[in-house]
């Protein structure tokens, strides 16, 4: 899938998405992004920047749990340096989630120091929820106010209009926005890498190509959870890549799940579609292991 760039990423209502978000940004008094822990640099859309300017913003890793907490740390503090206000947090355990509202009301002590002066004490926060599709927006929403508000699925593409949600405490109203991606992934990484995470729909994908360049990825980076959950060998790989898919190791790892798996076909053959989407679902749940995919060194 060396033309995984080329892919459509950028449907009609992502294009109406973005208008909407920028048309929509002076009702709101800052922007909350959310990005997956597991890929905190693919996970983040570079038109963010342009898009948000210089309203006040806190930026949300999601899905810590399924992350490594390690790289996680490195994230942080790497971001921390560059001046963003980041919060690691895990909606659907509900980690960090308290500490949101402290957060954006330190971010906002200034604004909201000239609101009481005004005699307006008990204003709403307004926020704006952004972030790319299958981050964690609804499920953030969810969690932050206690009631199931919002649709959530693992799956790009559940929230598909702007909705405002008033939380019961009155402290915040939120614009929750579907799902931004960009026009075109110039790395072919960061669109491997959204793949693997559910942010593109898997139906425009080979998902067997997918599923054996993430077991081999993972085999680089966290070996030891390859053995321990499929119980297969990494000895014998290939030794190179240099056949026409760039995944002859992943594959021949896709071909060992499926058959220590016992998915197999008439006449003995594995089912490597079978292997693939078990793969990639387990990935997503978190039973493989917690794994990050990306460092700052490799940015």
């Amino acid at each position: 899938m060396s033309e995984i760039t080329n892919v459509q990423w950028f449907p009609g209502h992502m294009a109406k998405t973005r208008r909407i978000m920028q048309s929509n940004l002076k009702l709101v008094d800052a922007v909350v992004e959310i990005a997956d822990a597991r890929v905190p640099y693919s996970s983040r859309n570079p038109e963010m920047n342009r898009l948000v300017g210089a309203k006040p913003r806190i930026f949300l890793l999601n899905k810590c749990d399924c992350a490594d907490d390690s790289m996680t740390a490195v994230w942080t503090e790497y971001y921390k340096r560059r001046g963003e206000t980041v919060l690691t947090v895990d909606c659907k355990s509900g980690r960090n989630v308290n500490k949101f509202l402290p957060l954006l009301k330190e971010l906002l002590a200034e604004q909201i120091g000239r609101w009481n002066a005004k005699g307006m004490t008990g204003r709403p926060i307004r926020i704006m929820i952004v972030g790319i599709p299958n981050a964690g927006k609804s499920s953030f929403i969810n969690r932050l106010a206690g009631a199931k508000l919002t649709k959530v699925a693992d799956k790009p593409g559940v929230t598909r209009g702007k909705q405002w949600i008033s939380l019961e405490s009155g402290e915040i109203e939120l614009l929750d926005m579907p799902g931004v991606l960009w026009p075109k992934f110039e790395d072919k990484d960061v669109g491997e890498r959204l793949a693997f995470t559910g942010a593109v729909k898997d139906d425009v994908l080979d998902l067997e190509y997918l599923a054996s360049r993430l077991l081999q990825l993972l085999k680089e980076k966290y070996p030891d959870s390859l053995t321990d959950r499929y119980g297969i060998s990494l000895d014998d790989l290939p030794e190179s890549d240099d056949d026409m898919t760039g995944c002859a190791v992943g594959y021949e790892l896709l071909m060992r799940v499926g058959k220590k798996r016992g998915f197999l076909v008439s006449g003995g053959e594995i089912n490597t579609e079978r292997a693939a989407i078990t793969v990639m679902d387990e990935f997503r749940g978190g039973r493989i292991g917690r794994f990050s995919l990306e460092s700052p060194k490799e940015r």
